[in-house]
């Protein structure tokens, strides 16, 4: 998971990226009328250009290189995303739904809390979601004050007993406020999975949700071999899941 090139921050919520989401274009006076069937499907190319290039290089690969992979234009790219931030908010928002939605159905359909817990991340990391985790939900934040500065902790953690979730702010910029409701939204739901499997003693006490979004990102490579990734997603998942569980005493 590479997130370090990103300008995320920067992002601005404009006319253009509505347009994108929407699969309409503007027209005059403010209407929307639907995109012709070469433009729709190079949207989808874009996307799932930017998917794939995101996936594998990080939020900071540049957009010739998504351009490159959808085989259109950069100028294309940016008719439908008139900056390189407004393409990374679409991919990170409909990553962090789907991770949402997985979480969702894991708690819904497995009566057993390790079950759900498991089926989560099972799910999440063959779907290749932790490699698109919007780098507000994995920054890193590091305890300032004395004897604790050696202790990365993520912020959005679900502490045990705390009873919230927490989320440090950026600076202030258009469209942070859904981003932030969004990744709350994941951050709840995986806080239930890890309520429940802690509660019956199947986690183990110390681990949080930053741990388990982290597993997510972790047990996620970026391999040239389709055959060779899920091999080696399976196996770390496998590892990973055996340290996440409580022993007996």
């Amino acid at each position: 998971m590479h997130v370090q090139g990103s300008h995320w921050s920067s992002a601005v919520a404009t006319g253009g990226a509505l347009s994108a989401s929407t699969g309409a274009s503007r027209a005059d006076g403010g209407r929307t009328t639907p995109l012709r069937v070469d433009a729709q499907r190079n949207l989808e190319h874009v996307l799932r250009a930017a998917r794939e290039v995101f996936g594998e290089l990080g939020y900071g690969a540049p957009m010739e290189d998504v351009a490159r992979r959808a085989r259109v234009g950069v100028g294309t790219v940016y008719r439908r995303f008139p900056s390189k931030d407004v393409l990374v908010r679409r991919i990170a928002e409909e990553e962090t739904s789907r991770l949402t939605e997985q979480a969702r159905t894991a708690l819904g359909q497995e009566d057993e809390p390790w079950s759900a817990l498991a089926r989560f991340l099972r799910t999440s990391v063959a779907s290749g979601a932790g490699r698109l985790l919007p780098p507000q939900v994995l920054r890193v934040g590091v305890a300032e004050e004395r004897g604790l500065t050696d202790h990365a902790r993520l912020p959005q953690q679900r502490t045990q007993g705390a009873g919230e979730l927490r989320l440090v702010p950026e600076r202030p910029v258009g469209g942070a406020a859904e981003d932030d409701a969004g990744a709350a939204q994941l951050l709840d739901v995986v806080g239930q999975l890890v309520d429940r499997a802690r509660a019956a003693g199947e986690l183990r006490p110390d681990v949080s949700v930053a741990d388990v979004l982290l597993v997510i990102a972790t047990a996620a490579p970026s391999l040239p071999d389709a055959a060779q990734q899920a091999a080696a997603s399976a196996r770390l998942l496998d590892i990973l899941l055996d340290g996440l569980r409580s022993r007996p005493a």
